[in-house]
């Protein structure tokens, strides 16, 4: 079913394609659909929650963030 499903989106155009995907996305998102974690991811989140509860001051603010990525991007003309 899923293969025929994908040949019939195929044969759409891109502008199709696109609204096709927003249509889905939409849908998973008004269900409140969230894919589950692999172990991996899960075992990332649990690590990073764990440093930050050992090192709460151990931050950077989103300023500072945006900052630093601002005097390392040099504008393309």
């Amino acid at each position: 079913m899923v293969s025929d499903l994908l040949q019939q989106v195929k044969l759409l155009n891109t502008d199709a394609q696109l609204d096709l995907i927003e249509a889905v996305w939409n849908g998973l998102v008004s269900r409140n659909a969230t894919p589950p974690l692999s172990a991996i991811q899960e075992a990332e989140l649990d690590r990073r929650l764990d440093e930050h509860l050992a090192n709460p001051d151990d931050v950077v603010s989103w300023d500072d963030v945006k900052a630093e990525l601002s005097a390392h991007i040099q504008p393309t003309v």
